[in-house]
């Protein structure tokens, strides 16, 4: 049985790594279909292969126009997902900070929550306009904009798992001798851990999907600036382009991530 229990996790990881790959083959291969049946012209609806092409293209830095506008894909994304990287950071830090002092105290929860929820709320576009008031049109703006889209979904993700651990468990660690921030270390977070990492994936998410949002100011180097600046001359092609890589990564990020939360909770999702 302890044989078969590794082979079974082995096959069963082979058949959802198949069915995915059989499941984007089939997209490509209707979107290819819809091409070739011209229900919209090539300008509204490029192939596959013009997107391909326009990737190889926006990837030559010798091309004569460096790629894209002065910058590759590869270096639009290094941009991008270096401003993703702290939004998502500084917001986690913050979303499972308030998360905790929420699930802890009940006075904090019943102040704070109203507050995370109207930001939850909010579309990034709405107060992107006051950011750049209040911090102009450099980095900041862009950052903050993430940092703000990524904190409410860890501090609710974090403040239910607080609140949902097993007092037994709590009242057992008083009895040894624990205090209450050895309590908070040793109890209530790692009991927390997979539930705060489920808040997590969705607020990397969230300030992945704000990030051409957050471009729209002054962010002409990044990869939602791409897309941008090709919505503006109709360049469809790099639209496409422009989504699909920021859609591709988004998945790899979150693939990350959720084998993150099953190493720190192996036991989810087992009979």
């Amino acid at each position: 049985m302890a044989l078969k229990e590794p082979r079974r996790a082995a096959l069963s990881v082979t058949h959802a790594v198949l069915v995915r790959v059989a499941a984007v083959v089939a997209l490509v291969a209707v979107w290819e279909l819809l091409v070739l049946a011209r229900f919209w012209p090539p300008a509204v609806l490029p192939g596959p292969v013009q997107v391909w092409d326009q990737l190889l293209a926006a990837s030559d830095s010798a091309n004569g126009q460096g790629g894209y506008a002065g910058s590759t894909v590869v270096e639009r994304l290094g941009v991008s997902l270096r401003r993703v990287g702290y939004g998502s950071a500084y917001g986690i830090l913050v979303g499972v900070g308030l998360g905790l002092l929420m699930g802890l105290v009940p006075l904090i929860r019943a102040v704070a929550e109203p507050f995370v929820t109207f930001l939850r709320a909010l579309p990034p576009l709405a107060y992107l306009s006051l950011l750049v008031i209040w911090f102009g049109i450099d980095e900041e703006p862009k950052v903050y904009l993430l940092v703000v889209a990524a904190f409410p979904p860890v501090a609710v993700a974090t403040a239910a798992a607080v609140t949902g651990v097993n007092r037994q468990y709590v009242e057992a660690a008083h009895a040894l001798g624990a205090s209450r921030l050895g309590v908070v270390g040793t109890v209530v977070l790692p009991a927390s851990a997979p539930e705060i990492l489920t808040g997590v994936r969705l607020a990397v998410g969230v300030a992945y999907s704000s990030v051409v949002a957050a471009e729209t100011v002054n962010g002409a180097d990044g990869i939602g600036g791409m897309v941008l600046n090709a919505q503006r001359y109709n360049q469809t092609a790099v639209v496409l382009l422009g989504l699909v890589v920021i859609g591709v990564t988004g998945l790899l990020i979150d693939t990350a991530i959720l084998a993150l939360q099953r190493a720190v909770s192996p036991w989810r999702g087992r009979a």
